[in-house]
């Protein structure tokens, strides 16, 4: 177990260091794909779906709006 937490400390270390530096539509484009796949598994789990089909799709929706949200965002640096 002690592992596993090993494991998830360095993947959020280094998933956070992965998002400096980012323009806002490559933000809005993460941000909505990590929504839009949350809310996709869960939408699915409780229509009795497949959870994972529901990820994909929803990740591809969430990303695809968030780019275009993204997108006409101004930039503030």
């Amino acid at each position: 177990m002690k592992r596993f937490q090993q494991i998830g400390v360095v993947l959020a270390i280094v998933g956070a260091a992965g998002c400096t530096n980012m323009t806002p539509q490559q933000q809005g484009t993460v941000s909505g794909a990590a929504i839009g796949a949350a809310a996709g598994a869960g939408i699915a789990a409780i229509a009795g779906g497949s959870g994972w089909t529901g990820a994909a799709i929803g990740a591809v929706a969430g990303g695809v709006a968030g780019n275009i949200k993204g997108n006409k965002q101004q930039s503030w640096y």
